[in-house]
């Protein structure tokens, strides 16, 4: 199968990603400037997902798509545990980019990744420079592993450092309350901050040193300012609250993060492999090479891609396509690392290493469409970079204003000033929308959906006008026999037609005759042989069987051969309207059977454009076929508008003339003539399993398993993705709208503050999150049988 282009890269934004997660680091304020290149899939990875490090110059194959390094350049991968905002990207950027030797940077914040072009020699100075900001990185291997399971030692550490701080907290809370000396709840409130603020304070340092003001930074100032007008209890429990709110967000995200980074554990660590010497052997699966020969058992997953040369069974895909039932499995058919075999046991040949089987392409390309800005995102970041400031210079204002012209107590003043601080981080807002895309783009290749970035996940609702192609997408694109009837007996004493037709087709290598020859091999039908074979181009063939002159074609043919007759045509005309092939076979005095092949409709191809009318969306067939053959199959499968003799350019200007309806156009086809049309589209969809890996690095959305029903699950997920990430948007605005409001009238205490900011973030996480769960309604599988 041969794929199309993807679209030009002006129509993928560079890469954002998670605005926050993780590691004590909570969103930054504004969104990290343009990075003056353009990248596709964001940062590079290697095979398996995980990001390389590489001193060879990025071409072809290099683990960064997005940059490439010249003469005396090299690309080093880094990753940096401690890079999960705008902010930090800021701050590194601001750094690197006077630094000598630095090219050309490519930040991954969904996996804390940094791709740099430098000069040969300069790893050792920018290395420095990212130590200088308070952060570790740590140079990337291009055969990494999985990544590492954070420290549970680590985790229990963080509880119980949080738990003394929170004991702190209260009791200067409590000792206030009880009246007791102001030096006493002093000294608690300043342990219970030293205890667990800081890495907020240091953080915050950091970003009020390079000029940024991000959460750590407002957070110091209003736990500061707050201590030194007395507030001692309040500044406590504030810095424990924000503490501990952000680690439950931390670990939410994190969530969204990984779930499709889990699925590298299901392929296995090991694979038993046949040896020089014949014998088998237990070996690491990523020691694996194109070529090696691997025994499979019953119950074990496939460890690399593959295909059988030995055995049989039925396997589970789920993993890669989103089949619910096992597929039959043979020789010759293809297997993919991590799907599971269930009752058999075989033998296969290894055709792709552990870091370029499908499975690691999918995490690859799916963690590249999570560091792609969706156009809601941008417009938040757009928006969030006007939202802090206008709130700080609010806050400001509250702070002087009214003690200087009203005559308010500078005490009140300054207390409601801090208060709009803690909420002039647009936290919850800049999230909401990276962790709503992220969690539809990974609910989408858990149904074997895989899509290539969050623009085409929100364009999906949008979608008014499908094309299909029809070969291999509607169609099996592998001809069948259909019809064979016996129109005279055959010459006594001569096999039955039938055979005879068969045995004629089996030497021919035309698409019509080699269903016919599949026919006859299927039924265990034994083939006759044939002698003085002629092929006759344009009409058909003929041969000597049993001692006889046959021939087998088409009507013209017939007609050369005078045997034609008007029943003859009739019955042959019938048969082509229905989009069949048709051909006889005939001893030169009489027709003696007719034959017809058509390449039959996929089973759900009924099914799912019946749920695409039902969405909303019409349906428009092209095809390169006859305009007999294009009605009969749009029929079947109830297609609003048909089109054949379509030539590439046709089908591309078939597209264009629907570009101008209202809505968006999508196509979906898996050849190489569908490319002008698949990348004309707004959507361009591939039907993945024929070509899987060429699906995956070429098209906008690749359906894993051929099935088009699944594309109105795109459309649906779409639209709930659109849901939650207006929900979100509105949950975060109207919070931050109530409590500034509150704020500036004096109705808002610090707390408040807080649990405005931490607990909107955590509101639009889970209600992100949801899209994981929620499964978008979609025909069953029996409406495809029905059809």
């Amino acid at each position: 199968m041969s794929l199309p282009p993807v679209k030009s890269p002006a129509d993928h934004p560079d890469g954002d990603a998670l605005r926050c997660a993780g590691h004590g680091c909570r969103h930054g304020h504004g969104a990290a400037p343009d990075h003056g290149h353009d990248h596709r899939h964001g940062g590079g990875h290697d095979g398996h997902g995980h990001p390389a490090h590489d001193h060879a110059p990025a071409g072809a194959g290099s683990p960064s798509p997005g940059l490439t390094a010249g003469p005396g350049q090299a690309v080093a991968r880094l990753r940096i545990g401690q890079m999960d905002c705008p902010t930090e990207e800021t701050l590194i950027r601001k750094k690197l980019n006077g630094l000598e030797g630095v090219h050309a940077l490519d930040f991954n914040l969904m996996q804390r990744v940094l791709t740099v072009v430098h000069a040969e020699g300069a790893l050792d100075r920018i290395m420095a420079a990212i130590h200088a900001l308070g952060m570790t990185p740590e140079p990337l291997a291009r055969e990494a592993g999985r990544a590492p399971a954070p420290a549970r030692s680590r985790s229990r550490a963080q509880l119980w450092t949080m738990g003394a701080a929170g004991v702190l907290a209260a009791l200067s809370e409590a000792v206030h309350f009880a009246g007791l000396p102001l030096a006493l709840s002093a000294v608690l409130a300043v342990a219970a901050i030293l205890t667990c603020g800081l890495d907020t304070y240091r953080k915050g340092w950091i970003a009020v040193r390079n000029g940024n003001l991000n959460i750590n930074a407002l957070m110091s100032i209003a736990v500061t300012g707050a201590a030194l007008i007395g507030q001692w209890p309040e500044a406590a429990m504030v810095m424990f609250l924000f503490n501990v709110a952000e680690l439950i967000e931390a670990r939410s995200l994190d969530r969204a993060r990984n779930a499709v980074r889990g699925l590298l554990d299901l392929a296995p660590e090991k694979a038993t492999v046949r040896q020089a010497d014949g014998q088998w052997r237990e070996t690491l699966a990523a020691a694996l090479r194109p070529g090696d020969i691997v025994r499979v058992r019953p119950g074990e997953r496939i460890a690399a891609d593959g295909v059988i040369v030995d055995g049989r069974s039925a396997l589970d895909q789920s993993p890669i396509t989103g089949e619910s039932l096992p597929v039959e499995k043979t020789r010759d058919d293809p297997v993919y690392a991590a799907t599971v075999n269930t009752y058999g046991s075989f033998e296969y040949r290894v055709t792709a290493a552990a870091g370029d089987t499908t499975l690691a392409r999918i995490i690859h390309a799916v963690e590249q469409a999570q560091g792609a800005r969706a156009p809601t995102q941008r417009f938040i970041d757009r928006f969030s970079r006007i939202y802090t400031p206008a709130v700080v210079a609010i806050a400001l204002l509250v702070a002087v204003l009214p003690p200087l012209a009203l005559g308010q107590a500078w005490h009140e003043a300054i207390y409601r000033a801090l208060a709009l601080l803690i909420i002039a981080c647009p936290c919850a807002l800049v999230i909401s929308t990276p962790v709503s895309i992220v969690s539809g783009l990974t609910a989408a290749s858990r149904r074997g959906i895989l899509v290539k970035g969050g623009v085409y996940l929100e364009t999906g609702r949008h979608l008014k006008w499908l094309a299909l192609d029809k070969t291999g997408t509607l169609t099996h694109g592998k001809p069948v026999q259909t019809d064979m009837r016996e129109w005279n007996a055959a010459p006594t004493g001569a096999a039955p037609a039938a055979q005879i037709a068969a045995s004629l087709a089996a030497r021919s290598d035309h698409p019509v005759s080699l269903a016919l020859a599949q026919a006859a091999r299927a039924a265990g039908e034994p083939l006759l042989e044939v002698q003085d074979f002629a092929a006759l181009p344009g009409r058909g063939v003929s041969g000597r069987v049993q001692g006889r002159l046959f021939h087998l074609g088409n009507l013209r043919l017939m007609t050369e051969l005078g045997v034609s007759s008007a029943e003859l045509e009739a019955r042959m005309d019938e048969l082509e309207k229905q989009g069949k092939s048709v051909i006889a076979l005939t001893d030169g005095e009489r027709p003696l059977a007719l034959a017809a092949v058509a390449d039959t409709v996929r089973p759900a191809s009924a099914a799912a454009v019946a749920d695409l009318h039902g969405l909303g969306v019409r349906t428009l067939m092209l095809t390169g076929d006859n305009a007999h053959t294009a009605r009969a199959i749009a029929s079947q499968v109830g297609i609003d508008e048909a089109r054949g003799d379509q030539l590439p350019e046709d089908k591309l200007a078939a597209i264009e003339s629907k570009l101008s309806v209202q809505g968006k156009v999508g196509m979906v086809g898996d050849g190489i003539n569908d490319a002008p049309a698949l990348a004309r589209a707004d959507i361009g969809f591939a039907m993945g399993a024929a070509g899987t890996g060429t699906a995956i690095e070429t098209a906008d959305v690749a359906l894993m398993d051929d099935d088009l029903r699944k594309i109105g699950t795109f459309v649906r997920l779409s639209r709930a993705t659109h849901r939650v990430l207006v929900q979100n948007i509105v949950l975060a605005l109207g919070i931050k709208a109530v409590f500034l409001a509150l704020a500036i009238t004096g109705h808002a205490t610090l707390w408040m503050a807080v649990f405005a900011d931490v607990g909107a973030s955590l509101l639009v996480v889970a209600n992100g999150l949801r899209l994981l769960r929620a499964a978008p309604a979609a025909p069953p599988p029996a409406a495809a049988g029905a059809a």
